[in-house]
């Protein structure tokens, strides 16, 4: 079974202002990769309550992250040969990955696309108690950008190997 690559972003927060913080993607061969990213110095919202999900402080990111032209370069360079990426939350990452592109002044080689549109109603039944087995069972630490991006692809893994053994 091929894989499908995911697209994980986490944020500064939801809603108006907020901008993205780390991109993380789980490749076809199931490696995975993460970059934190350098805010912008109009990028000022931030939520505490998101850095609570995620961990991730202004400082780490002024400390760590890699320039927006830098991050959209990777992406194209991950992406381009693909074409394509999923994500679970389609409108949120979509919106933020966007903003990225916009003030890296380049557009995306790829496409990013609602990962419900590669999900069978059987798979989307298994979906929820199928990721929670696997985040006991591997003790992947949730709300960081690339175990996210594992997690949804060893998910969809997963529940395609339950319905198919039906």
């Amino acid at each position: 079974m091929t894989l499908p690559t995911l697209l994980d972003i986490e944020a500064s927060g939801f809603g108006r202002g907020s901008y993205p913080i780390e991109v993380g993607l789980a490749r076809p061969d199931g490696s995975s990769c993460a970059f934190l990213i350098l805010p912008l110095p109009e990028w000022t919202h931030w939520d505490p309550k998101a850095e609570l999900l995620h961990g991730i402080s202004r400082a780490r990111l002024h400390r760590e992250g890699h320039p927006v032209r830098q991050v959209a370069r990777w992406l194209n360079d991950e992406l381009d040969e693909l074409g394509i990426a999923y994500s679970d939350s389609w409108g949120y990452d979509n919106t933020w990955l966007s903003l990225l592109f916009h003030h890296a002044g380049m557009l995306p080689a790829f496409r990013l696309e609602a990962l419900r549109k590669l999900l069978s109603e059987e798979q989307l039944v298994l979906w929820h108690a199928t990721r929670e087995a696997l985040v006991a069972e591997m003790g992947i630490r949730r709300h960081r950008a690339s175990e996210d991006a594992r997690l949804l692809q060893l998910t969809y893994q997963r529940t395609r190997e339950l319905v198919d053994d039906v």
